[in-house]
């Protein structure tokens, strides 16, 4: 397709899938339970986390995240310190298991109850050169400062080593973007849409790589720069926008 025919199509199918049917199937459903600015962060940043496998599991065992929370995410982890490990000790989703539950459980709780909260994090790392790989660097290095166990970093992605970071670009989507249909919350003003990053997962990768916009074979941090510039050249205002459109194509529709 030519540029403009390849922006046409890409926004008629992100206007298709970015609506609000779309909620219910995705892992997004879980922090639209929430109305209160920290509760939609914290489910959202816990869906986010173990946003791989089968959507139905995903959604299932995020819902049970939001229970072991009492259904109340803010209130529980700030009315006082996350001491009782073996409250966490049966969660399980795919490698994701009960301790490193209990070490995410703590370190949100530290984090806003001593920290700033989650955006505070996030805009700090974004301040010190204007880019969300900065944004997740930093955010990572704070998020694990509080001792975890080895096996439990590697459930916090680090852009520095190459990963695409998928799930936690995901979770900026979230905050940062606001969509007239509401299934982004757009929460977060200190990071600018343009800034964000695309969240390169099989399915939009391989959409990508089909229609031009992506030549890396690997899904790494250099395929999500080269991937989010060529969608900056189609709306720079909003790249990721085109998440709904990739995804979409290729989880749905097969493309």
């Amino acid at each position: 397709m030519i540029p403009s025919e390849l922006k046409n199509f890409l926004d008629e199918k992100y206007n298709q899938f970015n609506c609000l049917n779309f909620i219910a199937v995705d892992p997004i459903s879980i922090p639209h339970q929430f109305s209160r600015k920290e509760d939609i962060e914290i489910a959202g940043f816990l869906s986010a986390t173990i946003a791989w496998g089968q959507r139905p599991t995903i959604i299932r065992n995020a819902n049970k995240l939001v229970h072991l929370m009492d259904g109340e995410p803010y209130e529980f982890l700030t009315r006082t310190a996350i001491d009782d490990p073996e409250r966490f000790e049966s969660f399980v989703h795919r490698t994701f298991n009960g301790t490193d539950c209990f070490y995410f459980m703590t370190a949100l709780s530290s984090i806003y109850r001593e920290h700033g909260g989650l955006e505070k994090l996030f805009s700090d790392g974004f301040s010190i050169d204007g880019t969300a790989k900065s944004a997740i660097i930093y955010f990572r290095e704070r998020f694990l400062s509080f001792d975890p166990e080895h096996r439990t970093e590697k459930h916090i992605a680090n852009p520095d080593k190459g990963s695409s970071a998928k799930r936690i670009n995901m979770f900026l989507r979230w905050m940062v973007r606001s969509s007239a249909c509401g299934v982004d919350f757009g929460l977060w003003n200190s990071i600018p849409v343009s800034a964000l990053m695309m969240p390169l997962d099989v399915h939009s990768g391989s959409v990508a790589r089909k229609l031009g916009l992506l030549k890396r074979t690997q899904n790494d941090w250099q395929a999500v720069e080269e991937l989010t510039a060529n969608l900056r050249l189609l709306d720079p205002t909003d790249p990721v926008k085109y998440d709904f459109a990739l995804f979409g194509l290729g989880a749905f529709e097969k493309f």
